[in-house]
């Protein structure tokens, strides 16, 4: 009963030590996470390899070529259901070669020790081969041979960063490891001899004649015949370049990678539409070559729902020579002038500017918080003077632009931009200041076509949706309707920006749509983004570089593939209208035709006098106007200056004002500071050395006579004085 009782035990603790010396199945299953993609229709996208750094991914033994399992064992361990841990034979035979040839033979190492010095990170040397022994002996104890070839086969290194069979066959062929031939399986078998010399792409002829010798073992060892290894030698095999196991999205495809919880991941893509827009941005900047345009972005959406159709990152993920794997998507770029549409829909939602508001096109300055000026103008340098908020909307005029948002303010239409989802735009108001609404911030792409989309909706914001998961988020107003609505029938009148694009432009279409271009400084940016009540679509031109192109606007740059894109929307049909702004309605008023709603008809005057206003006064002499009485163009009424020089500073006798004036034609003017005559003559400008104080300046000509006020004061630390607006005219 004792002896029982002590064998019992003996056997107990025999068992416990085994189980405490085996290294179970389950910590050597394979390692690897991937996630496969396909489009809105179900049409493989193609799948994204990844484990941290390395691309790879775990499949069973059962989902893995019986080629490619022949020609491992024949490659790398052709006894390995025969032996144990270690294959003694093995290891005696590459002893006596490696004693009578002096070559250093190699060839002792059994699967199971790779697997072990793959799995722990063993050192090199006899040190690391002892170590390898005992963890192979380890890992035999707790796995049966199935496991063990299943995790092998599948962590394996096979060139670069990828690893595993299932890895190595999609990234170098495009196909599963289920359906690799001899060929190609004997190719990916001779790979883990040395993963860095025999890497197909870089070592194509090393990694053939390796594929060779893999060939000839799986003959010796009777897998294949002579007569099939000399067709899979033969055999003309097609390497894929890097990535090309993505059929298309790349970009978006390895953002969702990291945030897919399961796969397969069902895409909003549409493979045609993506592949069309591809193929159109890669022929629009070939055309744009000699102007320096190497990249293009776009996205295509679908404003109903949110979900994105098509996701353009670059021309040619794989152009390395122009930075093909940046996403200009989502990369930050100035937006030039595509916020003005949000700028003025806030404006007539606070009422700020009404319809039929006139607004000056004038030369003008702000003053901005260090003391210097601000002068907005446009790219043409040309003034318009007296325009509707219609047409300074519809043709980009910089000058009403800054003026609107100088009487809504900056730090409120921040505050609308984020919550439009313009979330990089986290600086604050004094940073951007007035040319915030001409593209003084940083926004990416996606922002863009979101707010755009919400423009669309009537300032019904939904979020952008790149993957089909059921959901459907609920939609959240911004604003008022009617003012987005209003906004998107300017930005859809054609005739309104004839001014500036002229009629049948390539922003132009055969049916209803918004639009609006922009170009950002030094032409480092061109952007279209413009939309049905269907769909939205956003481009953007330039270089990834940050280098300019030349001399090209959104027009001409980004213009051309949104037409495409858009015309392809619409090909076989036409899209419906944007709805009327509602509780508006037409009137005439100052002889042309605007939405108003009950409040502006009543507030409407009879007869506007647009150019009354002291702001139109430089501009009226830019036309020839010099008639009538005269007009002091500069300093404006009630100016502030700032004199920040010591008394005693060198350059003191060359900070003059410059006074200007407009008079009639070959009239003399008498000019007069504080009383006392400073010039007079027919010259139309005095520099003025600056002196502190309060002045009074006078011009006259003849009978008649102007007289501003303004100041010059000692120069500290300061709010916002220099140049001002006086008065400010709209």
């Amino acid at each position: 009963m004792r002896t029982s009782f002590w064998t019992a035990a003996a056997l107990i603790a025999a068992w416990l030590a085994w189980r405490s010396f085996a290294i179970p199945a389950a910590a050597i299953e394979p390692r690897g996470s991937a996630v496969s993609f396909t489009d809105r229709a179900g049409i493989p996208l193609g799948v994204v390899l990844s484990s941290g750094s390395e691309s790879s991914m775990a499949v069973p033994l059962a989902r893995v070529s019986p080629f490619f399992i022949k020609a491992i064992l024949a490659a790398e361990d052709r006894r390995f259901f025969a032996h144990g841990p270690v294959d003694w034979l093995a290891a005696a035979r590459a002893s006596w070669q490696s004693a009578h040839c002096l070559c250093g033979a190699g060839g002792a190492s059994t699967i199971t020790m790779q697997l072990a010095r793959e799995e722990f990170d063993l050192p090199s040397g006899m040190r690391g081969k002892v170590l390898q022994i005992w963890d192979a002996a380890r890992i035999e104890a707790g796995a049966s041979k199935d496991e063990i070839l299943s995790a092998y086969i599948n962590r394996v290194a096979m060139g670069g960063n990828v690893y595993g069979v299932e890895a190595a066959a999609r990234t170098y062929f495009g196909v599963p490891a289920s359906d690799v031939d001899l060929a190609q399986a004997a190719l990916l078998a001779g790979l883990p001899n040395d993963p860095s010399r025999l890497e197909p792409r870089t070592h194509w002829r090393n990694a053939r004649a390796r594929q060779a010798a893999v060939l000839n073992a799986m003959v010796s060892a009777g897998y294949v015949t002579q007569s099939d290894a000399g067709i899979a030698g033969r055999e003309t095999l097609h390497i894929r370049k890097a990535g090309g196991e993505l059929a298309a999205a790349q970009q978006l495809l390895f953002r969702l990678s990291a945030q897919a919880p399961s796969s397969p991941v069902r895409t909003t893509i549409d493979l045609p539409l993506q592949r069309f827009v591809q193929s159109q941005a890669r022929d629009v900047v070939a055309a744009l070559a000699d102007r320096n345009v190497t990249q293009a972005a776009a996205l295509v959406i679908d404003n109903r729902s949110g979900e994105v159709l098509a996701y353009v990152g670059s021309t040619d993920y794989f152009d390395d020579a122009y930075l093909g794997k940046n996403d200009g998507v989502r990369g930050l770029r100035q937006p030039g002038s595509t916020l003005k549409p949000f700028l003025y829909e806030y404006a007539l939602e606070r009422r700020a500017i009404r319809p039929e508001t006139i607004l000056a096109d004038v030369p003008t300055s702000y003053a901005i918080h260090n003391g210097e000026a601000y002068s907005p103008e446009d790219y043409s340098t040309n003034f318009a003077g007296p325009v509707s908020v219609r047409i300074a909307l519809a043709n980009s005029l910089n000058v009403p632009a800054v003026r609107v948002l100088s009487a809504v303010g900056v730090p409120s239409f921040l505050m609308r931009l984020r919550t439009l989802g313009f979330s990089d735009l986290h600086r604050t108001p004094d940073y951007y200041g007035l040319g915030l609404t001409l593209g003084a911030g940083e926004v990416t792409l996606w922002d863009l076509a979101h707010a755009y989309v919400t423009l669309a909706r009537g300032g019904s914001a939904i979020p952008l949706r790149s993957v089909i998961d059921g959901s459907r988020p609920a939609a959240v107003q911004i604003g008022d309707r009617a003012s987005w609505e209003l906004v998107a029938d300017m930005l859809a009148d054609r005739y309104a920006r004839a001014k500036s694009f002229g009629v049948g432009s390539v922003i132009d279409t055969p049916f209803p749509s918004l639009v609006k271009t922009g170009t950002s400084s030094d032409y480092r940016d061109t952007w279209t983004v413009g939309a049905t009540p269907e769909y939205t679509v956003a481009v953007w031109t330039g270089n990834f570089s940050g280098a300019p192109m030349r001399g090209i606007a959104g027009v001409t740059g980004a213009g051309p593939l949104w037409n495409r894109i858009m015309l392809h929307l619409y090909e076989h049909r036409d899209p419906p209208r944007f709805p009327p702004p509602s509780g508006y309605r037409l009137v005439s008023w100052a002889g042309v035709r605007e939405y108003a709603d009950p409040a502006d008809v009543r507030a409407m005057p009879a007869s506007p006098s647009l150019t009354a206003s002291a702001a139109y006064n430089e501009w009226r002499a830019r036309q020839g106007d010099t008639f009538g009485a005269p007009r002091i163009l500069f300093p404006n009424d009630g100016a502030i200056f700032e004199d920040k020089l010591a008394v005693n500073d060198s350059r003191r006798a060359q900070q003059e004002i410059e006074f200007r004036i407009s008079r009639p034609r070959h009239a003399a003017a008498v000019w007069d500071l504080n009383g006392r005559r400073i010039a007079s003559g027919s010259g139309d400008a005095y520099f003025w050395p600056v002196r502190t104080g309060d002045w009074n300046l006078t011009v006259r000509v003849g009978s008649q006579a102007q007289t501003v006020r303004f100041r010059v004061v000692r120069g500290t630390a300061h709010g916002p004085r220099g140049f001002t607006l006086a008065p400010r005219a709209l």
